[in-house]
């Protein structure tokens, strides 16, 4: 992979912050592509009435990490929680043994309710069950979900696979809720395909993009 540079002489950097910046002492410049990423599209899903929306191509050792983002889930059923789960036979089976932890913020229309909690009930020790990305989603005309997810290093036979997941949702009791999740895949097995669905239910409509990161 290419890597711009930027000439160090015509830029004002004081000690302090010349000691975050990588140089190269060939060509006195800065590599810009160890200051930050880019995202290739690799896939792209969208959902119509759908019972699941998976990805079983395209997740290999190309790239370190994974990034999907989830726009508009729109729930057929009313207060359904939004979820995912991996596979590592190409996607016979989604049931990698997980670990995850689970908190949300929410606060109300009304303004009389707010919350932030760690919940218990929707973490998994040991479980080879589907994880939520989002809890209780409405589908009222106008609510749905949205988020992103980030899976560490999936191709890996050595390490467990990594995984952080944040939403924003309009969740069926008319509250703005934001949930966090993490975990990881307790395998050593190679994560070559991903599953997202309902906890009943279809996915009516959204779109889920899978990226790699460059």
């Amino acid at each position: 992979m290419a890597l711009s540079k930027v000439n160090f002489n015509s830029l004002n950097v004081t000690p302090a912050a010349s000691k975050a910046i990588k140089f190269n002492s060939s060509n006195n410049g800065i590599e810009t592509g160890d200051v930050g990423g880019s995202l290739v599209l690799i896939s792209e899903q969208t959902a119509s009435s759908s019972g699941t929306l998976t990805f079983t191509s395209g997740i290999d050792s190309t790239y370190k990490e994974y990034v999907f983002k989830f726009i508009d889930i729109h729930p057929e059923t009313d207060n359904k929680h939004f979820q995912i789960n991996f596979s590592a036979d190409s996607g016979s089976n989604y049931n990698v043994t997980k670990t995850t932890t689970y908190f949300q913020a929410e606060h109300d229309e009304d303004d009389s309710t707010t919350g932030l909690s760690y919940n218990t009930n929707f973490d998994l020790a040991q479980s080879t069950s589907d994880f939520y990305l989002g809890l209780a989603v409405g589908n009222d005309n106008d609510q749905c979900l949205t988020g992103t997810l980030h899976l560490f290093n999936p191709s890996s036979t050595t390490f467990v696979k990594h995984f952080i997941g944040v939403s924003q949702h309009y969740h069926q009791g008319n509250y703005s809720r934001n949930d966090y999740c993490s975990g990881y895949g307790n395998t050593t097995s190679a994560i070559d395909a991903v599953r997202f669905k309902m906890s009943s239910g279809n996915i009516d409509a959204g779109t889920i993009k899978m990226y790699g990161v460059v």
